[in-house]
């Protein structure tokens, strides 16, 4: 007679497979130096002005998309408490942030979930959760509130298209996009 698979067992082997998943992924996020180079205007310093620019011969060119890198910031389930993980990941960008390179820079810190749970409550957990992204950069790396714009996307922009109440590490990051000076 085969035995059916218990639903403990199973369920401690998808947890493993997500704890492992959000540990690798964590250390793959970027260091400092690679945050800066992602994040970097490119072109000339016309390029990152605003106003009426004249169209090249070539008008229906996309618009180039704006720097940004997606981090993995763990925080505890259902809170906006950022971990020692967090912080580690956060204090590389936080050096990334006060280079020279970036330091003239504005930066929108766009929070986002996976589809599990209520919409509205995920919409505002990542409120939350990049408000005190920005609140760590503040006080520990001095970054102008000024600098800084902190939304919440909830699970409307999903990195991993996923079905609803489907868990998926890569959809809960936080995505930091360069907004120029």
């Amino acid at each position: 007679m085969r035995r059916k698979p218990s639903w403990s067992l199973f369920a401690a082997t998808i947890l493993a497979s997500n704890v492992f998943t959000g540990a690798a992924w964590a250390q793959n996020n970027p260091t400092a130096s690679q945050l800066i180079d992602q994040l970097k205007l490119n072109g000339s310093p016309a390029d990152t002005t605003r106003g009426i620019k004249p169209l090249g011969p070539d008008s229906s060119a996309p618009a180039q998309p704006a720097p940004s890198a997606n981090l993995m910031v763990s925080f505890a389930t259902g809170s906006a408490d950022l971990t020692p993980d967090a912080m580690a990941t956060l204090d590389q960008l936080g050096q990334a942030l006060a280079s020279p390179q970036l330091g003239s820079d504005n930066f929108k810190i766009a929070g986002h979930t996976d589809t599990v749970g209520d919409a509205a409550v995920n919409q505002t957990l990542s409120e939350q959760r990049a408000a005190a992204v920005k609140s760590y950069l503040e006080s520990k790396f001095n970054i102008s509130d000024a600098r800084l714009q902190a939304v919440g996307l909830g699970e409307s922009d999903l990195l991993v298209p996923t079905p609803p109440q489907t868990p998926s590490q890569a959809n809960r990051r936080v995505q930091i996009i360069n907004l120029g000076p």
